[in-house]
């Protein structure tokens, strides 16, 4: 790859990232929201809360409004960097909602409450997770929340439940305890789907590795496995005897064949094996450097 060709690959998938998340956020919100009258933190929730107060009120004008305010306010208190990483969701958002909104038959997808709160409840933890991963913000009260937890320091997680619980309570004035705990559980399927989106296709399994035949593990895991291994020295509890671990970070589709490996050299290997959310570095996320003899043996 050409050192030009990162910048516009990383540039086109954020821009693909923003528009099919919002594109997404506004169609759960036409289909099964507001349809349904589940209810909604953020500005969503505002904005339906608003035109069911003044039933003339447009709820995705309503929105863009709250947004390009939100928008404002952040410009100032958290700088021209996170107003130009947002602004194509405060406008990108309203304008799919509006467009979704007049598509004949969107609201009628499902009669089911219920299954429009777990379908909007997943989705609505997709379209987040698609524009969060690449750095940017669905807008809306998030400019509140960075603002209060820029202010304060109280954790981010903290401020998005209160803020949305607020919302949702307001909504709640107006429409029956069952659309509460419908919203309640649209918030807790999107907090956990959220969770995975972020670290979807990124989770690394990690092996810990204590042996007495650790220069054997070394080379089978180096040169049949090709993965990436660290040596530490470490010392047994019970006997104070020196020895040295080997710790691997592998994808999870080489779980097993690591295991097995591991376990033909020393079938008392002691191995602890972890889930590791995320990695970045060689091998990884940058490519694998080989070594001079490798290289060597390439060109033969």
């Amino acid at each position: 790859m050409k050192p030009y060709d990162k910048p516009i690959k990383k540039l086109t998938v954020t821009t693909l990232s923003i528009l099919a998340g919002n594109a997404l956020l506004a169609f759960l919100v036409a289909a099964f929201m507001i349809p349904h009258d589940i209810l909604m933190g953020g500005t969503s929730g505002i904005g339906i809360t608003l035109s069911r107060l003044f039933p003339k009120l447009d709820v995705s004008l309503v929105i863009l409004v709250l947004n390009v305010v939100l928008l404002l306010i952040g410009r100032i208190a958290l700088g021209r960097k996170f107003a130009v990483t947002t602004v194509a969701s405060s406008l990108l958002y309203p304008a799919f909602l509006a467009l979704f909104q007049r598509i004949p038959g969107v609201s009628r997808i499902t009669d089911n409450a219920l299954l429009a709160a777990v379908f909007g409840g997943v989705l609505l933890g997709v379209a987040l997770g698609l524009v969060m991963r690449v750095g940017s913000s669905t807008g809306g009260m998030d400019v509140i929340v960075l603002i209060l937890n820029k202010y304060t320091h109280v954790s981010v997680a903290v401020y998005v439940w209160l803020t949305d619980f607020l919302i949702i309570g307001g909504q709640a004035l107006f429409l029956p305890m069952e659309k509460l705990l419908l919203g309640v559980l649209v918030l807790v399927l999107e907090s956990v789907v959220l969770d995975q989106m972020m670290v979807l296709g990124k989770a690394q399994m990690q092996l810990f590795v204590v042996s007495e035949r650790y220069e054997e593990l070394r080379e089978v895991l180096l040169n049949k496995l090709e993965a990436g291994v660290t040596m530490a020295l470490i010392e047994t509890g019970r006997l104070h005897e020196q020895r040295k671990g080997l710790i691997c970070v592998i994808p999870q589709r080489k779980l097993y064949d690591a295991t097995e490996m591991i376990h033909g050299v020393d079938p008392l290997a002691f191995i602890t094996i972890t889930k590791v959310s995320e990695v970045h570095g060689r091998g990884f996320t940058v490519a694998r450097e080989s070594l001079p003899e490798e290289k060597a043996q390439g060109t033969r």
